[in-house]
């Protein structure tokens, strides 16, 4: 038995070929009815034809919605509904004239009389075309929905790991011996950045500006924990209003990454480059580290930070589909990222 859930997402060919059967037999039906009240049709091929143009005219205005009006260039849905209705109805005309051998048919006349089916089955395309479109999109932010979930269990139990924490505090502490006048100021960026941790990612998209405050917080607590081994470079572009948004705790992942393995390698220096633009309609992120050639393929093991890389991918797949380009690579002994983000308004 077909479910409805098979019928929205399953194989395009099935789902159409129910479709036309359903609207060739509801047709069917409709002439039966006619015939069975006493209305008798002169050319019952030439009534059979025009059933399958007004089937051709609902797909019409499928492809016009689907083409021009879902995306807002209602002038071009317009110019294209004339020049399909044009097209078909010059067509129907051809068939008429020629296959069903009608010489004195005119084309003026065929055409006001095709205007109302057309119509007809161009809204009933459209009015199709929407209830698909939106129950399509419904499916996609429940799947989004669940992932986020998912994702967000497995932040609560890894991101800013315990040892993480305890190495923030224990220096906390021997910061407050020497300098007790910073630690009112770390401990509010400690409680924002676990606030920010478990709630920010409740949603699909934050403010920019929210995220690059986030993860300024965790780069100082970095530093604090890291000291003087860290050689730090950032380039990163200052957001100063909330209409630019992000996916939440994205770019974190790398960062976290890019700390983990740059710490581990053997050399005393940890030398990491941050770099964040905005160009155009894109958000571009740069981020690389030292590391050691011969553990490189470690920086993207799913565990080694926080989400994991391969949870990000994932999220970044659901949430930006096509809007998203994602490079890795190893360039010597530093390990390099580059993402760009289509930015959400």
């Amino acid at each position: 038995m077909i479910s409805l859930s098979d019928l929205v997402v399953g194989n395009k060919t099935r789902r159409h070929l129910l479709f036309c059967i359903t609207i060739v037999m509801l047709l069917a039906l409709g002439l039966w009815l006619l015939h069975a009240a006493g209305f008798r049709f002169n050319e019952n091929w030439l009534v059979t034809v025009n059933c399958l143009f007004f089937l051709l005219y609902i797909y019409a205005g499928r492809w016009l919605c689907s083409r021009w009006y879902l995306r807002g260039q209602i002038a071009r849905f317009l110019i294209f509904a004339i020049l399909t209705f044009a097209a078909l109805a010059f067509t129907d005309f051809l068939f008429v004239k020629y296959v069903f051998r009608h010489p004195n048919a005119g084309f003026i006349e065929l055409l006001y009389g095709d205007t109302p089916f057309f119509i007809v089955g161009l809204i009933s395309g459209i009015l199709l075309k929407l209830i698909s479109h939106s129950t399509q999109k419904e499916l996609q932010d429940a799947r989004i929905k669940a992932e986020q979930k998912e994702s967000e269990f497995n932040l609560l139990q890894s991101q800013l790991s315990p040892h993480f924490l305890f190495n923030v505090l224990n220096n906390l502490y021997g910061i407050s011996i020497e300098e007790q006048q910073r630690i009112p100021g770390l401990l509010l960026k400690l409680s924002s950045l676990l606030r920010y941790s478990v709630y920010g990612f409740k949603k699909q998209f934050v403010p920019l500006k929210d995220e690059l405050e986030y993860i300024k917080n965790y780069i100082e607590f970095e530093q604090i924990r890291i000291s003087d081994r860290l050689i730090l470079t950032t380039d990163i572009e200052q957001i100063g209003h909330q209409d630019i948004k992000i996916a939440p705790l994205v770019l974190i992942v790398f960062i976290e990454n890019a700390f983990k393995h740059a710490k581990d390698s053997l050399t005393r220096q940890i030398s990491i480059a941050i770099s964040l633009k905005i160009t155009g309609s894109f958000i571009y992120f740069n981020i690389s580290n030292s590391c050691q050639t011969e553990k490189a393929g470690e920086n993207e093991s799913a565990e080694s930070s926080g989400l994991g890389i391969a949870n990000t991918t994932r999220r970044l797949d659901l949430l930006y589909g096509k809007d998203y380009e994602l490079n890795k690579w190893l360039d010597n002994d530093r390990y390099r990222v580059e993402l760009r983000l289509k930015i959400k308004y």
